[in-house]
């Protein structure tokens, strides 16, 4: 009896473990929530490379920056940072507080909540490295399983990021009405990109 062999690897490929983590944030330059959040994740992945390996598990990591209401609606945004595994959020409540870092990037005089994570009867300020492995390992184990509670109906973004988004586009330097359009390339310096040299 003859074995087809591509169509056992299609086969293999096919029920090997998929697994897509999304990080959704405000920023991931200077919002040490948002920053400590990814470095969490990616020790959450060497944590369970060996894992992974054997499972045959793909891991894709998708890093996506929330820089408009348009986007945030489109993304069903209304925490940062988000981080979903295969579209589920790894956090079923939204808890926030003041992040200074937001504000700062912002300069909202109300200021910008962030999320607050809670795990083990813990708050934490960045996604928690412990939740992030068990929430890769039950997609892993057990893709079928309901989830405990239900994820959240996205009703709109919230107040408090539609002020981050109003206030930083209010913030934003107007270089393009400094000089004439044919000066702009002379007067631009890359490391102030805020900056315009005309005088």
């Amino acid at each position: 009896m003859q074995i087809n062999t591509q169509a056992s690897k299609q086969r293999e490929i096919s029920t090997s473990p998929v697994i897509d983590i999304e990080l959704l944030a405000l920023d991931l330059n200077r919002c040490a929530r948002c920053v400590g959040t990814l470095d969490h994740i990616e020790k959450a992945i060497d944590i369970i490379r060996p894992v992974l390996e054997v499972m045959e598990a793909q891991v894709n990591v998708r890093k996506n920056v929330i820089e408009s209401e348009e986007q945030a609606r489109q993304y069903q945004f209304a925490a940062s940072p988000t981080v979903r595994i295969n579209g589920k959020d790894i956090a079923f409540e939204t808890l926030e507080s003041e992040c200074e870092s937001c504000t700062d990037l912002c300069g909202c005089d109300e200021g910008t909540s962030c999320r607050v994570w809670q795990y083990r009867g813990e708050e934490y300020m960045e996604a928690p490295v412990g939740l992030v492995v068990e929430s890769i390992l039950r997609d892993i184990l057990d893709s079928s399983r309901e989830y405990i509670g239900e994820t959240p109906v996205y009703s709109g973004v919230p107040e408090n990021l539609r002020r981050f988004f109003r206030s930083k586009s209010d913030a934003r330097p107007a270089v393009e009405s400094c000089c004439e359009p044919s000066r702009k390339a002379a007067c631009y310096d890359a490391s102030q990109p805020e900056m315009c040299g005309c005088h």
